[in-house]
């Protein structure tokens, strides 16, 4: 029998659980899907069919006889908070990031709150959809299971919260929120007040090592006590924690590849400052005390949604054909996919043409030196942060299997592009549970 450490990584599209001996080898024991759903108007997540999912794949593990989970450690996407009653029953399904109903909060917000004030206190990049303008939608809209809740939590923590009965806050996926002073690395009460929301309703801040509480029989009884462990909750901040920090005596910068790409580097201080206030970069929290300087930038979603519209007319494009497509293609048009229009359009696929007459060969790659050139900007914009040279870009993520995309980027940012692990998340995540059993039994 062997000693496994387990990873529960749920991103937006999917979900898996992973296992790992050693930190290094990773064994992907299920996946499952999953995708927001459109009802009577608001974007939700169905996280209780997730669970169900999660919950199925620890069980048939607990019949396993070969191995002992060591630990579980969850990792999710950002900013969605599920609202919880007193007795710790959710009051609804998580609104989605995607969900229309943040639209124009933001600029709203800032009549009440002034933007640069929102920078200098939290150093994150504005998006209508951080977690501060979701609240705010709620407090606006009078949103019901807002109204009643007695806790917040961000999804990473819900999902620890329903394996162990105990709530917290982890702190990097606290720090996507735009509420977080990462200076003072606590809740900013007066954005909350703000916002019409309680800084009561948050549980106690933690941060990546600490230990939950205990995997409950009932979600699958193993036979033996198994600790839950507070990853970087955030996912792009466990990818992070598994990509070097200097590549030949140089910084290192990265870019998580996936729905989102997001390209940053790390720091041991937040960079709050006029020009990042005006470059929209963000500074979220990362292992070991350190700050994750990243801009986000909307990714393969773009790519997603128009296989999905090709799939509805009955084209179903893989991924190795849409390359050798883009590189076939004999023109494109340079779009910036961060432009709203490309949010959550009726069409994907028109959104990219523009107007222009373009193949479906032509699209896939307008997507792919769209994101490319795009890449080159917000690299060229890091290095102006920061005051060391940046001598590699690290791709990490699922992204880092297009090859095709890789080299239109390395040709983009002008220096050496490595390819780490294209699964980042998951090795991040059993670094991190590896990192808090060695210190626990030191």
């Amino acid at each position: 029998m062997k000693s496994v450490f387990c990873a529960i990584d749920l991103g937006a599209t999917s979900g898996r659980i992973i296992l790992s001996e050693d930190g290094s080898t990773l064994q992907e024991v299920c996946r499952f899907p999953n995708a927001v759903e459109n009802r009577d108007g608001r974007v939700f997540w169905n996280i209780s069919l997730l669970f169900d999912h999660i919950r199925k794949g620890l069980r048939d593990l607990a019949q396993r006889s070969d191995i002992r989970i060591t630990s579980i450690g969850v990792d999710t996407w950002g900013v969605d908070v599920v609202f919880l009653d007193a007795q710790g029953k959710p009051l609804a399904e998580p609104r989605a990031y995607r969900d229309p109903y943040t639209n124009k909060r933001m600029e709203e917000f800032f009549s009440i709150v002034p933007r640069e004030r929102i920078y200098e206190k939290t150093g994150i990049q504005f998006l209508t959809f951080n977690t501060l303008y979701q609240l705010y939608a709620c407090h606006c809209e009078q949103y019901e299971p807002f109204l009643k809740a007695a806790s917040y939590l961000f999804i990473p923590d819900y999902v620890s919260y329903l394996l162990t009965g105990n709530q917290v806050c982890e702190y990097t996926a606290l720090s996507t929120s735009q509420l977080l002073n990462p200076r003072t690395k606590t809740i900013d009460a007066e954005l909350v007040q703000a916002a019409g929301a309680s800084i009561a309703c948050f549980p106690p801040i933690v941060y990546p090592g600490h230990q939950i509480g205990l995997l409950k029989k009932e979600v699958a009884d193993f036979g033996y006590d198994i600790p839950v462990i507070a990853v970087a909750g955030h996912d792009t901040a466990s990818a992070v924690a598994a990509v070097p920090r200097t590549h030949e005596g140089k910084k290192v910068a990265y870019l998580s590849s996936g729905t989102w790409s997001l390209m940053g580097t790390v720091t041991d201080e937040p960079v709050i400052t006029n020009e990042s206030l005006r470059l929209n970069f963000t500074n979220e929290g990362g292992v070991e005390g350190t700050t994750r300087l990243l801009k986000n930038i909307t990714g393969m979603w773009i790519l997603e949604q128009c296989r999905k519209e090709w799939a509805k007319q009955g084209i179903d494009y893989s991924h190795p054909q849409l390359i050798k497509m883009a590189q076939s293609a004999e023109t494109y048009e340079i779009f910036n996919p961060d432009e709203p229009r490309f949010a959550n359009p009726a069409s994907m696929i028109e959104q990219v043409k523009g107007g222009h007459d373009l193949s479906d060969a032509e699209v896939v790659a307008s997507i792919f030196h769209s994101l490319a050139h795009r890449y080159g900007e917000v690299f060229a914009m890091l290095q102006s942060l920061v005051p060391e040279p940046i001598g590699a870009l690290y791709i990490i993520g699922g992204g880092a299997r297009n090859e095709y995309l890789n080299q239109l980027t390395a040709q983009a940012v002008g220096v050496p592009v490595l390819i780490g692990s294209t699964e980042s998340t998951a090795l991040g995540n059993i670094l991190i549970q590896k990192n808090s059993f060695n210190s626990l039994n030191s």
